[in-house]
């Protein structure tokens, strides 16, 4: 299934984008998506839903708001320096372990409404990832069960202010976590829906022009190695996500360094989950 969420900020309903391209809302089913329904059979129980139901599915508007496609979850646990081009780029080396930081959830937007630039900002830059939606709950599990507890994918746009996250004393986190730094969607993609999530084209371009083009078969730690890596150390909620790295050609890897300012168009994809754009805007 693709679930996705329509609406206005605070009057968000999730809906399903059907084979046929339609976006039906299924409010009527009686839950968002949220903790409660991907660790429960919340997937299981609407489809069986959905079937039942599917002659009388209200549609929603296409020209309506595209809202981030679940209600914000408990932490956003992102992976630098995953892809090995980008650690080249980066000139750092290769990590032996994930590198490991948050993402404040109050960051996340719908995946095409506006960047906006933080105050101080003179280095906002961008980066496709491959977001994983954590479907039950994962605390010390192992790689070869790690897939059982993934609920499907998303597209995410991981912004960063790179000064205050590499030129400022103390943790990335500062430069990841500005208001709309993490929009995403259009939707969430179930598991069975991608063959194999290691062998997806992702891409990002700027005001048209291709900035990253890559593949997530050059993932450092796959998906099943960052599940079970992370449940090591936190337990892994219903609904959170884990944004996989991003691939070379972000803008601090230019010479010299590319960053966004405002009327910038940045539009970004991943094979199978869909595309998003944003407008960069001054605050």
């Amino acid at each position: 299934m693709k679930l996705i969420r329509i609406g206005n900020i605070e009057n968000e309903k999730p809906g399903v984008e059907l084979p046929n391209g339609d976006w039906v809302d299924v409010s009527g089913f009686g839950m968002d998506y949220d903790e409660e329904f991907f660790g429960g059979d919340g997937l299981e129980r609407l489809e069986k839903w959905i079937e039942a139901n599917k002659t009388n599915l209200p549609k929603f508007n296409k020209d309506a708001r595209i809202a981030a496609p679940l209600k914000r979850p408990s932490k956003i646990v992102c992976v630098g320096l995953n892809y090995a081009k980008h650690a080249e780029e980066s000139g750092m080396t290769l990590p032996n372990e994930p590198v490991l930081f948050f993402k404040a959830t109050s960051a996340i937007v719908g995946p095409n409404d506006d960047l906006i630039i933080p105050k101080g900002s003179s280095k906002t830059d961008w980066e496709v990832e491959l977001g994983v939606v954590i479907g039950k709950k994962a605390s010390y599990v192992s790689k070869e069960n790690a897939m059982h507890h993934v609920a499907g994918y998303v597209l995410h746009n991981d912004y960063s202010e790179r000064e205050f996250q590499l030129e400022r004393d103390g943790q990335w986190v500062k430069g990841k976590s500005c208001d709309t730094f993490a929009p995403i969607g259009p939707y969430i993609v179930t598991q069975e829906e991608i063959q194999d999530p290691h062998n997806l084209d992702l891409w990002l371009t700027v005001n048209g022009e291709t900035m990253q083009k890559s593949n997530t078969s050059d993932l450092v730690f796959n998906v099943p190695h960052l599940v079970s890596y992370i449940s090591q150390y936190m337990t892994l909620l219903p609904g959170d996500i884990i944004s996989t790295g991003t691939p070379f050609g972000v803008g601090l890897g230019f010479n010299p360094p590319k960053y966004l300012k405002a009327g910038d168009i940045v539009e970004l994809g991943i094979e199978g989950l869909g595309t998003s754009k944003q407008v960069a805007k001054a605050l």
